[in-house]
C-alpha cells in the first residue's frame, strides 16, 4: 500500500505543476487581511457558482439533485447524504450500459432530508438555530480520476478566491491515525496543505471519529480532511475545532475513498481511489452573507417573513433557549423547516402516510401544524400557503417545486384538517385529565397518553411537548413498555388473531335473537365515493349500542378498562370476512366526545357484527355512538382486494379454467393468494401475470359492483367463485364491463368477474402497480402467491435493480480473477453468501429472485470449488512437511498453522495415505484467542483406538467437545499453552495402543 500511495503522491504532484499559477495565487491570497465576510452572495448564486466553478475549470459533469426517496436502498428512508446516489460507483455495482458508469467527475446540490433512522435531527429542529430536516448538501466527486491534491486545491481556491473568504479565518484538519487499526497519520494531506500555504497551527490533526468517514459497517471508506471557519476572527480559534463551538462551525468535508471496510472489519486498499466532498448550502450561505444563524440568510427569511404576515405574531427574533418566552421564535423556525421538508418531499412522491419515511413525513406535518395552530396562533391553511414561497426560493434549483405547487398544497391542507381534528380533541382529552389531577401532580397518567399515540396518531415527542407547557412530564420508560407490548400484541394478531378475540358464544347468541335483537346492518360500509378530485370520500356512521358481551356473556354495562366485545345497531365497520381483514379506528359517545373507545378487531357472528373494545370509559347498553374508521387502512385494503380480483384473472388468463382458487388474505401491507397449479410458476410465466396485471391497472377501468340473486348470479359466464356459503342476494363485482352487460351473449370481452362482499376501488387505476414478491408450493398442487402494490411495488422492482447490479459487480470481479489464494476464494464464497441472504430476504419481483439466486448458485459452486482444490492443494504441502519431520512413526500427534478445520483434515487425511498405519492427530492452535482445532484419523480396522474417542479425550480436556467415526474425527476446545494438550494427546494414544487403558 505505501508503493501504491508513493505512485499516487508523484502523479498528483505533476498535477500540483500543472496548477502551480493557482498555487501562487492561493499563496499571495493567504497574505491578504480582511475585517468582514463579504455580503453579496444570494443562496441561488451561492449554489450556481459551486456547480459552474467545478463545471467549468475542472469539467466535471453536473448531475441533478436525485429524489429524497433512495433508489432501491431500503437501509435508508431518506437521501440524507449527496453520495447516496452515486453508491452504486462506490460499491462497483453501476450499470455498465448505464450513464453513471462514465462518471470521472461530478458536482450536484443534492435535497436531503435528515429526519428518522440512523441521522435524524427533527427533535433539535427549532430548538437551535442550525439544525434542519431538510438541507441541501453541494458536492464535487471523483471517481477514479483525480485524488488528495487536486481536490485540496479546487476546495481552497473556490472559498477564498470565488466566495472571497478570509483565509485567516479558516482551519483544516487531517486524519492523525489510528494505532488499532493500524492506520498511519495522514502525512500527504498534511503537506498538501502546508505546500499550498495554509499556516502549520491552523492545521489540525483528529482522529477516527472526525477525520475518518466510513460509509457504513462495511463498504468504502477513507480519511478525510475538514474545514472550518471561525465566525468571529481575529484571533487563533484552533482550540475550538471540533469542539462543538457555535462560533467555530465545519463548513466542509472531503473524503479520500482508498479502503474498504471489510466483513471481519479489516481494511483493505481499494482498487480504484475516489473523492467524496460534502458541504451544506445553509451552513455556506450563513458564513456568506455574514450571519450566525442559517434562519437568518435569505434561505429562510421569505419564509419567517411570510409566517409573520400570516399569523399576525410578533416578528421572529431569534431567540432560543429560556429568552425565547412562549417558543415563538423555535415555532417560526419548526414552521419554516418543516414546510421545505414538507415541499420537497411532497415534491418528489413521498406523502404522510402510515408506515417507513411516509409516517416520518407524516410526523413532521403534525409537528408542524401544532406549533403553527397553537404557538403562533396561526389560522388554519397557513402552511400550505407557504408552499409558493418556499417554491419561490428553492424553484430555480428544483423545478419540480413550481410545478407541483397546488399538488402539495392540497395534500398538506387535508393532512392539517384532519390532524387539527385530531388535535383539539387530544386537547380536550388532555384538559380534562389535567382537572382530575392533584395539584402536586407532575405525572402525566401513561393510559391516556398512550390513548393519545394509539387512537389519534399524536406522536410521543408531540405529547410529551404539550404536557412540558403544562408543567407536566409522562413516565417514558412506561409508554416504551406499552409500545413493546402493543408490537407484541400486533405481532399475534397477524399469526393467531382468533386467539385474542372475544367471540360470541352459542348461549349469547341465542339470548340476543330470543331477545328480538336485530342483526347488525353493516351496508354502511360500502357507503363511500371517489370525489372530484380523485380521493375517496366515506360516510359518517352514527349507531347504538344493542349489546355488550364481557366475561361470556351479555352485559347491560361495562367499566372503564374492561375488554368486551360491542354490538351496535349498524356499523361502517367491515368485519373479518371473504379473506380481508378488519377495519380499525374508534367510536365517541355521544356528550362525552374527549373518550376514545378504539376498535381492536370486528368480527361477524351470527348477523351480527362485534366490535372489539377495550372501554375507556363505562359504556352502556342504548348508548348512542359516532364511529370513525382508520380511512387510510380500510383504503389500502380496497387497494390490496381489488388487485387480488385482478391476479386471479391474470392466472386464469395464463394457465387457463382449471385453475382454482384455494385461499386468500387481504390486508393493508400486501395481499396473499393460494391457487391449484401442477407446479411452482416459471419466471416468464411471472413476468407475463405482472404485465396482463399492469396492463388493466393502467386501462384504469371501472371496477362495477351490483347485488344480484343469487341463482341469476351464477348464470354469468366466466363467473369466479370459491367453496363457500354464499348470500342471496350476492354482491358481484366486475372489473370493466357493467354487471348488467356480463348475461349479454354478444358481450366478448373476458373479464375478471367474482362473487365478493368485500370492499373494492371503484377505478384500477389507484392500485398503482403489483409486483410479486413471493410465490411458492405450499404443499403439492397447491402455490401461494405474496404480492404488493402502489409504492411497496415500486420499492421492490428499485430493490430488485439494486441486487442484481450487486450480483452481476461480483460476477464480473470472480470472471477477472486469474488465481486465488485461499484467503481470497473464501472472502469471495462469503461475499455470494451475503448476497444470496439479501436475494432471498429482500421483497423484490419474485421472477428477479429466481434469475439472481440461479446465479448465485452458479458463483457458489465456482467459489466452493476453488476452495476445495485451494484446501487440497494447501494440505498438500503441509502433510509433506509433516511427513518430512515425522516419517512412518507409530504415532503422530504434531500441530499445524491454519485457522481451517478443513484444511487441517485434508492434511490429516493426506498424512494418513502417505503413512497407512500410523495414528495421526494434528492440532491449530488460533491467536490470540486460544482455540484449538482437532483431527484426527486411525487406520481402519484398527480396534485399540476409536478415532472418535481419542478427538473427545483430547477436546473434552480442552474444555470442548468433539465427534466422527472410528477412523476419522474432530473437535474443537480451547487453551493458552498447547504444549499438554499435545502429550495428553500421544500418551492416550500409547496407552490405547499398548493395552494399558
Amino acid at each position: 500500500m505505501a508503493a501504491h500511495m508513493r505512485r499516487l503522491t508523484q502523479r498528483y504532484r505533476a498535477v500540483i505543476n500543472n496548477n502551480l499559477t493557482s498555487l501562487t495565487s492561493l499563496r499571495g491570497y493567504l497574505s491578504r487581511s480582511y475585517s468582514q465576510v463579504q455580503t453579496d452572495f444570494s443562496s441561488n448564486r451561492v449554489r450556481r457558482t459551486f456547480t459552474d466553478f467545478f463545471h467549468e475549470l475542472y469539467q466535471h459533469i453536473i448531475v441533478p439533485s436525485s429524489p429524497v426517496r433512495p433508489r432501491g436502498d431500503p437501509s435508508l428512508l431518506f437521501v440524507n447524504a449527496g453520495m447516496n446516489q452515486f453508491k452504486p460507483i462506490f460499491l462497483g455495482a453501476a450499470d455498465p450500459r448505464s450513464e453513471m458508469a462514465t462518471y470521472r467527475r461530478v458536482v450536484n446540490s443534492q435535497k436531503c432530508v435528515r429526519a428518522g433512522g440512523k441521522h435524524n435531527d427533527l427533535e433539535d429542529v427549532g430548538r437551535d438555530v442550525y439544525h434542519h430536516t431538510f438541507f441541501e448538501m453541494l458536492g464535487n466527486w471523483s471517481f477514479g480520476d483525480y485524488f488528495k491534491e487536486e481536490a485540496c486545491i479546487m476546495a481552497w481556491r473556490l472559498l477564498t478566491e470565488e466566495y472571497r473568504i478570509p483565509p485567516e479565518r479558516l482551519y483544516v484538519s487531517y486524519f492523525a491515525g489510528d494505532a488499532t487499526s493500524g492506520l498511519p497519520e495522514d502525512e500527504e494531506t498534511r503537506h498538501i496543505w502546508l505546500s499550498m500555504g495554509v499556516p502549520s497551527d491552523h492545521l489540525l490533526p483528529f482522529g477516527m471519529k472526525d477525520n475518518f468517514w466510513e460509509m457504513g459497517e462495511i463498504g468504502p471508506c477513507g480519511p478525510c480532511t475538514e474545514i472550518h471557519y471561525d465566525h468571529i476572527g481575529g484571533r487563533n480559534a484552533a482550540s475550538l475545532v471540533n469542539a462543538d463551538s457555535p462560533d467555530v462551525v465545519e463548513i466542509w468535508n472531503l473524503v479520500f475513498m482508498q479502503y474498504n471496510r471489510e466483513a471481519d472489519h479489516s481494511l483493505r486498499s481499494l482498487p480504484q481511489f475516489s473523492v467524496d466532498t460534502g458541504m451544506g448550502l445553509e451552513r455556506l450561505v450563513t458564513v456568506l452573507q455574514g450571519q450566525r444563524s442559517n434562519y437568518d440568510t435569505d434561505l429562510f427569511t421569505p419564509l419567517l417573513s411570510a409566517i409573520q404576515q400570516r399569523s399576525n405574531c410578533p416578528e421572529y427574533r431569534g431567540r432560543t433557549g429560556e429568552a425565547d418566552v412562549g417558543k415563538v421564535d423555535m415555532a417560526y423556525r419548526v414552521v419554516a423547516d418543516h414546510v421545505r421538508t414538507l415541499s420537497v418531499c411532497i415534491a418528489d412522491g413521498v406523502y404522510p402516510g402510515m408506515s417507513g419515511a411516509e409516517l416520518v413525513l407524516r410526523r413532521i406535518l403534525r409537528r408542524a401544524v401544532r406549533f403553527s395552530t397553537e404557538v403562533l396562533q396561526a389560522p388554519e391553511g397557513v402552511l400550505a400557503s407557504l408552499v409558493p414561497t418556499v417554491a419561490h426560493i428553492l424553484g430555480d434549483a428544483y423545478p419540480e417545486l413550481h410545478k407541483e405547487t397546488d399538488r402539495i398544497m392540497d395534500i398538506i391542507n387535508e393532512n392539517e384538517a384532519q390532524f387539527l381534528s385530531s388535535l383539539k380533541q387530544g386537547r380536550r382529552v388532555i384538559d380534562r385529565t389535567l382537572q382530575r389531577l392533584e395539584k402536586n401532580d407532575t405525572l402525566f397518567p401513561v393510559p391516556v397518553a398512550w390513548s393519545l399515540h394509539r387512537n389519534l396518531g399524536f406522536p410521543l415527542d408531540l405529547i410529551g411537548l404539550m404536557l412540558e407547557e403544562q408543567g407536566l412530564s409522562v413516565d417514558q420508560r412506561a409508554l416504551d413498555v406499552l409500545a413493546i407490548e402493543n408490537e407484541k400484541l400486533r405481532c399475534q394478531m397477524q399469526t393467531s388473531v382468533g386467539d385474542t378475540l372475544v367471540h360470541l358464544d352459542l348461549h349469547s347468541l341465542a339470548q340476543l335473537q330470543s331477545g328480538e335483537v336485530p342483526h347488525t346492518d353493516d351496508s354502511p360500509k360500502y357507503h363511500y365515493s371517489l370525489a372530484q378530485d380523485g380521493k375517496y370520500v366515506f360516510q359518517p356512521c352514527h349507531a347504538t349500542v344493542q349489546a355488550l358481551y364481557c366475561g361470556q356473556t351479555l352485559v347491560s354495562e361495562v367499566a372503564g378498562g374492561q375488554r368486551c366485545g360491542v354490538v351496535l345497531d349498524r356499523t361502517c365497520f367491515y368485519a373479518e370476512q371473504g379473506g380481508q381483514s378488519h377495519d380499525q379506528g374508534y367510536f365517541i359517545r355521544d356528550g362525552l366526545p374527549d373518550v376514545l373507545y378504539p376498535v381492536e378487531a370486528v368480527q361477524l357472528a351470527g348477523g351480527y357484527v362485534v366490535h372489539q373494545v377495550t372501554a375507556a370509559e363505562v359504556l352502556r347498553k342504548g348508548d348512542q355512538v359516532q364511529l370513525y374508521l382508520d380511512e387510510p387502512q380500510r383504503l389500502a385494503c380496497m387497494v390490496k382486494h381489488t388487485a387480488t380480483h385482478i391476479l386471479n384473472f391474470a392466472l386464469r388468463q395464463l394457465l387457463g379454467s382449471s385453475v382454482e382458487q384455494r385461499g386468500s388474505h387481504v390486508a393493508a401491507d400486501r395481499l396473499r393468494f393460494d391457487f391449484s397449479v401442477k407446479g411452482s410458476l416459471s419466471i416468464p410465466q411471472l413476468q407475463e401475470i405482472e404485465r396482463s396485471i399492469h396492463n388493466i391497472i393502467t386501462e384504469n377501468n371501472a371496477v362495477y359492483i351490483e347485488e344480484v340473486p343469487l341463482a341469476r348470479a351464477k348464470d354469468i359466464p366466466g363467473l369466479r367463485t370459491v367453496d363457500e356459503v354464499y348470500p342471496d342476494p350476492v354482491r358481484v363485482v366486475s372489473v370493466a364491463v357493467p354487471v348488467a352487460d356480463l348475461y349479454d351473449s354478444q358481450t366478448d370481452r373476458w373479464t375478471s368477474v367474482e362473487l365478493c362482499c368485500g370492499t373494492h376501488l371503484l377505478t384500477t387505476g389507484e392500485i398503482g402497480d403489483l409486483v410479486i414478491i413471493s410465490e411458492r408450493q405450499m404443499v403439492k398442487g397447491i402455490s401461494r402467491i405474496v404480492a404488493v402494490t402502489g409504492d411497496d411495488a415500486r420499492e421492490a422492482r428499485e430493490a430488485g435493480q439494486v441486487l442484481t447490479q450487486e450480483v452481476e459487480s461480483l460476477s464480473a470481479r470472480l470472471a477477472m480473477v486469474t488465481s486465488l489464494s485461499l484467503a481470497d476464494a473464501n472472502r469471495l464464497a462469503k461475499e455470494v453468501g451475503i448476497l444470496t441472504d439479501a436475494v432471498d430476504c429482500t421483497p423484490i419481483p419474485q421472477w428477479k429472485r429466481r434469475e439472481l439466486q440461479t446465479r448465485l448458485k452458479g458463483l457458489q459452486r465456482t467459489t466452493n470449488t476453488s476452495i476445495r482444490k485451494l484446501e487440497t492443494k494447501e494440505a498438500a504441502v503441509k502433510a509433506q512437511s509433516l511427513f518430512k519431520k515425522n516419517g512412518n512413526k507409530n504415532i503422530v500427534v504434531d500441530t499445524v498453522d491454519t485457522d481451517s478445520i478443513s484444511v487441517l483434515m485434508k492434511t490429516v487425511n493426506q498424512y494418513s495415505d502417505r503413512a497407512p498405519g500410523t495414528l495421526v492427530m494434528l492440532l491449530s492452535h488460533q491467536q490470540p484467542s486460544g482455540k484449538v482445532l482437532c483431527a484426527c484419523q486411525v487406520p481402519k480396522g484398527f480396534s485399540a483406538l476409536s478415532a472418535s474417542d481419542w478427538a473427545l479425550t483430547v477436546c473434552v480436556r480442552l474444555g470442548g467437545n468433539a465427534g466422527g467415526s472410528a477412523t476419522v474425527a474432530k473437535g474443537t476446545g480451547s487453551v493458552a499453552n498447547l504444549t499438554e494438550a499435545l502429550r495428553c494427546a500421544e500418551e492416550y494414544a500409547q496407552d490405547k495402543t499398548q493395552n494399558r487403558c
